[in-house]
This record gives C-alpha cells, structure tokens and sequence, in this order.
C-alpha cells in the first residue's frame, strides 16, 4: 500500500525533482514482479544480504514481530547525500503527502 501511494503521486514527486527508490529484503526477480504488478515507476532495489536494511535501521533483530520484513522507513535525502528527515511509516496513505511537503518546506527555491 505505501508504494501504490508513491506511485499515485509519481507526477507531484517528479515534478518536485524528486525520485522516488524503493528497498526491500526480496530478491531482484521478486521486486520487478512487484513492481510490474502494482504499475510502480520508480526502482524496486533488493537488499537480500540486509547490509542496507542495517546501516539505515530497517533490519528487525529475530526476536522482533515479522524478522523477515524490513521496517517501514522512508528518509529525504538531500543532493548531497545527507539525510535531510526520517520517517517511521505510521499513516500510510498520508506519507508519501507528508514526504512532498517536508520536500517543499525544506528545500523551496533551493532546487531546480
């Protein structure tokens, strides 16, 4: 569901000069399924090894609910490369709205 939202907003999110990047724990084969299934237009990238689940704090440790999925975190990241905001996913189908707006609030007239 979080992605159908990005993806139904794809159009704010490019016109804002923003892409969009998904990360799973799912093999590459498994997320351009997903992808195609659910029409996403921006990248599905497969983590199967959870060394980025680690260093952005998705991997759940095994005596968490659901160990096998990543948790629902999205971060802003700058043209730097810095992490401009993170989120822990709570209302989804408002996020990817709060993630446009923090985008808009953060960096007006600071990007082309």
């Amino acid at each position: 569901m979080e992605g159908k939202g990005f993806r139904d907003r794809a159009p704010e999110f490019a016109e804002a000069g923003l892409e969009v990047v998904g990360v799973s724990f799912d093999t590459p084969q498994d997320n351009l399924a997903f992808a195609e299934k659910n029409g996403f237009p921006f990248r599905l990238l497969s983590d199967v090894e959870r060394k980025v689940g680690e260093l952005y704090e998705t991997k759940r440790a095994p005596e968490e609910h659901s160990p096998e999925y990543a948790k629902r975190r999205t971060y802003l990241i700058d043209p730097e490369g810095r992490i401009a905001r993170a989120y822990r996913v709570t209302d989804i189908p408002a996020h990817p709205a709060q993630v446009l707006e923090d985008f808009r609030m953060l960096f007006a007239g600071r990007i082309a």
